[in-house]
């Protein structure tokens, strides 16, 4: 059974804590900005083991955009690879935990409208875009779990985590 590994980087760390350890009433909002956060749950492609990574809320409807920025890095964050071997996830979006599968948005028209609403959640992003070469990632949601019987059974838990962790 995989086990969470904290995040390395202390911020990350004590926002995941805060924002669980509260049923997500706190630490909903990035550091000092009051722009709010989601927490997405996800595991390691290289290692197995379970992740929580804070991310800018961005929404289109009732999906959810991840936007890989990384702050302009030049490289994708390793979440953003993480998503694309391991699509299933969890999102927490306060008090709500829902299950979802992600895709990478290829198709130029969609990313572009995605990428105008993330700008509008986050201006930053444009700056991000523009200090680094390559493609900042768009990756959307949807709450079509694989399996809506097994999600429905396990409110809260991913139905892929629940398998692959052993939590059914």
């Amino acid at each position: 059974m995989a086990k969470y590994v904290p995040s390395p980087r202390d911020w990350v760390r004590e926002q995941v804590e805060l924002y669980e350890n509260s049923g997500g009433t706190k630490g909903t909002t990035l550091r000092d900005t009051g722009l709010p956060v989601v927490l997405v749950t996800h595991w390691g492609n290289k290692t197995g083991a379970i992740r929580k990574t804070p991310l800018m809320r961005v929404k289109d409807g009732d999906n959810y955009i991840l936007i890989g920025s990384q702050g302009g890095a030049p490289k994708d964050p390793a979440w953003a690879h993480n998503l694309r071997v391991n699509p299933h996830i969890e999102v927490r979006d306060e008090t709500i935990v829902r299950p979802m599968r992600v895709r990478e948005v290829k198709n130029a028209l969609e990313r572009a409208r995605l990428w105008t609403l993330a700008v509008a959640a986050y201006p930053p992003y444009a700056d991000y875009q523009a200090r680094t070469k390559r493609q900042i990632p768009a990756l959307s949601q949807s709450r079509n779990p694989p399996d809506q019987r097994a999600a429905q059974q396990s409110p809260g838990v991913c139905y892929p985590f629940a398998l692959k962790h052993g939590r059914s």
